[in-house]
């Protein structure tokens, strides 16, 4: 069956080979009757910069991939966003919190067994406990405030026995289908005034806007599909398949980053590498 893939980077450095993997193997799983898109993923507007924008087009084009459709920039769409949010408001799922992450962060330290989730720490849910009307008036008032996701009855909502279907293996071999735990990352931020939706909120949207049928990602974003399933099933949405996959590393084992500059695709074309051998490097040549 033809599907529709994506590949969403954020435009705040240059792509390196770990991003060409994932590019490569999102239009590859696209296959030839499918649709590969590009989307940028430019909500923090205080890192991207448009000049990175221009060169992951430049980049992609140079290995040879093509998206038939316009990219869809996150910075763009901040009202779809926020309709999600609304949706979410009026089921009661979610509730401001004015706590500071200094506040937050002493509070945990302060904890004998704070418990850890995918992202850190899970939040101890001091706002949770404060009252509607309390709420209301700090809100009213214009206190600096997030958005939680009550996660707990967010789960009661929508009912334990969620799962997402994985095609290719987590980190730990998981493959098939897999049961949920979104209850790990605790009651997670879903928007900020200097961010208007979150990651975890804003890739739900765009992914079913966007109709993407199979997202292919890197392991390192396994977990965070739990959370992903149930923001699916909150804003009742179609839910993806899901296909992970293995993060590229240097020699010493260490996962790449943007500031490996040797490693971006921008100073590999330099050095003359072509995209067979970046290919072949990362073992794509079967494909």
């Amino acid at each position: 069956m033809p599907e529709i893939t994506r590949f969403a980077p954020s435009p705040t450095g240059h792509l390196h080979l770990g991003h060409a993997y994932a590019a490569l193997l999102a239009a590859d799983a696209a296959g030839g009757g499918g649709t590969f898109l590009l989307r940028i993923e430019d909500i923090d507007q205080t890192r991207c910069r448009r000049e990175f924008e221009t060169a992951i087009a430049q980049d992609l084009s140079w290995l040879g991939l093509r998206w038939p459709v316009p990219v869809r920039r996150q910075s763009e769409h901040f009202d779809a966003y926020g309709t999600a949010l609304e949706k979410l408001k009026s089921l009661g799922l979610i509730y401001p919190c004015f706590c500071t992450r200094a506040a937050i962060a002493a509070e945990i330290q302060a904890s004998a067994g704070a418990p850890q989730g995918p992202d850190g720490p899970i939040y101890p849910g001091t706002c949770r406990a404060r009252g509607e009307t309390e709420r209301g008036e700090m809100v009213a008032r214009g206190d600096a405030h997030a958005w939680r996701l009550d996660v707990a009855r967010a789960i009661e909502h929508v009912g334990d026995d969620l799962s997402f279907e994985e095609t290719g293996l987590g980190p730990n071999g998981e493959t098939g289908r897999i049961w949920t735990t979104p209850e790990i990352f605790g009651d997670v931020v879903l928007a900020r005034k200097e961010t208007p939706a979150s990651y975890h909120l804003a890739v739900v949207v765009d992914d079913a806007l966007q109709g993407v049928t199979l997202v292919t990602r890197g392991n390192d974003l396994f977990a965070a599909t739990h959370l992903h399933r149930l923001l699916q099933a909150l804003l009742n949405v179609r839910a993806p398949r899901y296909r992970h996959h293995r993060l590229i590393t240097d020699a010493s084992g260490r996962r790449l980053a943007k500031r490996d500059d040797d490693q971006t695709l921008r100073a590999l074309r330099a050095s003359g590498v072509t995209p067979e051998e970046i290919r072949r490097r990362l073992d794509l040549t079967s494909r």
